[in-house]
């Protein structure tokens, strides 16, 4: 598929039983109109991500929408999809720059650099997991981590998060009050409204917020009165690991992100093509490529990781456009966005209070975007394979445990993260290399209601 579309009948509406296939369009200004709304509907996500860690704003929505726009050249126009920044990176680039999430405190230049570095390697990891998908398929992802593994990395993942929803709830005296006027906003609008402002809900809900943190004197202006409308993202280059080998001790908690990345870009390949009736799966390397290069970018220029944003399937889903035309506009709008340190300033200026009100829910969903993939594959929890795989895991994970190997000057960190992954993939793997080993397979029946005992059966 091309870099032409197609128009989609009068160019002006769309029939009730009728959608928008990635290769049509509707008229320009309103493919551009979508485009627009493509960005609404992924910026109170995407900045939350710079707002959370003191990454640059201008940067991040700068290599959103490059992101955005190389994605849609690698899979041939064939896939709709915006790549905004990852929440999955949240927690270790937390630990690699040393500054809390959402404390408002910025992040030194060494602290920049070695988290840049860590989203760097991410994205070089992602890139070389594309081009096995592209040539192998996925079968070798779902033997390494079954859905009882992979669902208990990316619910670890978001529970992990949790403390510091607390911290931002209790910055300053009237923290706590403009938390629970966001949090409340932000449900009543999901329940309220239906379509696109219910999908919005999240920014919607910050608004509100934001505005009662300005009544209430919580809102600093002075770095949007001084900020300029135009100038140049801020750039900022990762890290030397030649120079400083101590980055190679990052590693170790930046890569479970790919675990959840693959996830992601897998599941948003299947959702889109269940939604226009295709088997889009032979793109889910190109996707997965796609999404390495552009981590990789970003990691190079100081912007955040990125992914595929199910805010965006929601859009397409309420409007029944797919077009990938629309997906070109919002890439671009972005890309402009970034070059306004004006915007970035702004999105700066949203006090902890109104960062600790939608994180508590959106820190939350991604835990139960774990949940969602253990219900989706039907995972048997009668099994105590599956019950320990991700007891252990979790507790791992959201207690934070940490284990520093190596020299003081090169010090390999694994945190709750990392710790929390590595737990899942190997008691999961030990526990059926030993059913195996006793000629059982990896069946396991369940505990004997009552006596609280384990009993191992040889599969039918």
């Amino acid at each position: 598929m091309g870099m032409s579309w197609k128009q989609h009948g009068d160019g002006k509406t769309v029939a009730p039983d009728a959608i928008v296939l990635p290769e049509e369009r509707l008229s320009w200004p309103k493919t551009i109109g979508f485009g627009a709304q493509h960005v609404v509907a992924m910026f109170g996500a995407t900045f939350l991500v710079p707002l959370l860690t003191g990454f640059p704003p201008t940067a991040t929505l700068f290599f959103s929408g490059l992101g955005t726009l190389l994605f849609l050249v690698l899979t041939g126009n064939r896939l709709p999809s915006y790549l905004g920044s990852s929440f999955a990176f949240l927690a270790p680039i937390g630990v690699a720059t040393g500054v809390g999430l959402g404390s408002g405190d910025m992040p030194s230049a060494e602290g920049f650099a070695r988290a840049s570095f860590g989203i760097l390697a991410i994205g070089v990891l992602m890139t070389i997991v594309g081009i096995i998908v592209q040539r192998f398929g996925t079968r070798w992802i779902n033997a390494l981590m079954p859905p009882v593994v992979m669902g208990a990395i990316v619910a670890l993942i978001g529970f992990n998060l949790a403390p510091a929803v607390k911290n931002n709830w209790n910055a300053t005296a009237n923290s706590g009050w403009v938390a629970l006027i966001t949090i409340v906003s932000v449900l009543l609008i999901t329940v309220i409204f239906r379509g696109i402002l219910g999908r919005l809900s999240i920014v919607l809900g910050m608004g509100v917020g934001y505005l009662a943190a300005v009544l209430m004197g919580e809102v600093n202006f002075d770095g949007v009165r001084d900020a300029a409308w135009i100038g140049l993202p801020d750039f900022h280059l990762p890290g030397n690991p030649f120079s400083d080998p101590s980055l190679w001790g990052l590693l170790p908690m930046f890569l479970p992100v790919v675990l959840v990345l693959i996830a992601e870009n897998v599941g948003h390949v299947k959702s889109v093509g269940l939604m226009i009736n295709r088997d889009l799966d032979p793109v889910t390397g190109r996707a997965l490529l796609a999404d390495g290069i552009s981590t990789m970018l970003a990691g190079f220029g100081g912007g955040s990781g990125t992914t595929t944003y199910g805010e965006n399937i929601g859009v397409m889903a309420a409007t029944r456009v797919y077009s990938t035309a629309a997906y070109w506009a919002a890439g671009i709008i972005a890309m402009l966005l970034g070059f306004s340190p004006k915007v970035g300033a702004i999105i700066f200026s949203v006090p902890a209070g109104v960062l600790a009100g939608v994180t508590v829910a959106l820190y939350g969903l991604i835990g139960l975007i774990g949940v969602k993939i253990w219900i989706d594959n039907k995972v048997d929890f009668s099994k105590p394979i599956n019950q320990f795989t991700a007891a252990v895991a979790l507790i791992v994970g959201i207690a934070d445990f940490g284990l520093v190997l190596g020299s003081e000057s090169s010090p390999i960190v694994f945190n709750g993260i990392a710790l929390g992954t590595l737990a899942a993939i190997l008691v999961y793997h030990l526990m059926a290399w030993a059913a195996r080993v006793r000629g059982l397979g990896d069946a396991v029946s369940p505990i004997e209601p009552g006596t609280g005992s384990v009993k191992v059966q040889e599969e039918a």
